[in-house]
């Protein structure tokens, strides 16, 4: 190769580079962004929970439809030891936060590992099972995620 192909391949290379990072930087802003806010929705009305959208990124103790059905928590305990106990399984949750708490209702955010997805899990108990719901913020598919955090708890309350 002559000097001068070999000079016009390091700045094809150097400007390929450059456009990487000039596409990169707003690319990770806008991902890092996905959280979203709270819906409105969110909290106790008249006695329940906020009903799931029609996606399936959601699963709720008080739905009546098979896709979006999870059975509630027992209690361990009364409702003010379920609540603490509760408290305490949140705390140890890897990228979930409480957010409120009020007696007899819990709320929760948790966050995708990669893309920092928002979800928010909510429990209203009371004095006889503990209501659950989570939904994720953005997007249609969870992959069952929510199904599955809600599951995992349930086996650490129980042991």
């Amino acid at each position: 190769m002559n000097p001068t192909s070999l000079r016009q391949n390091a700045l094809i290379r150097a400007t390929r580079r450059a456009h990487k990072s000039v596409f990169a930087v707003p690319l990770v802003i806008v991902l890092s962004a996905c959280s979203g806010s709270p819906p409105d929705n969110l909290g106790i009305h008249d006695g329940r929970l906020a009903a799931c959208p029609d996606s399936p990124n959601c699963v709720n103790s008080q739905a009546s439809d098979a896709r979006h059905a999870i059975a509630p928590l027992a209690l361990k305990g009364s409702p003010e030891q379920t609540q603490a106990r509760l408290k305490q399984l949140l705390s140890d949750e890897p990228r979930g936060r409480l957010v409120e708490e009020a007696p007899g209702y819990l709320r929760a955010e948790f966050s995708s590992r990669l893309m920092r997805f928002a979800d928010d899990v909510e429990f209203m108990i009371s004095a006889t099972q503990v209501d659950v719901r989570s939904a994720s913020r953005l997007g249609y598919a969870d992959f069952d995620v929510n199904r599955e955090r809600i599951e995992q708890l349930r086996q650490r309350l129980d042991e």
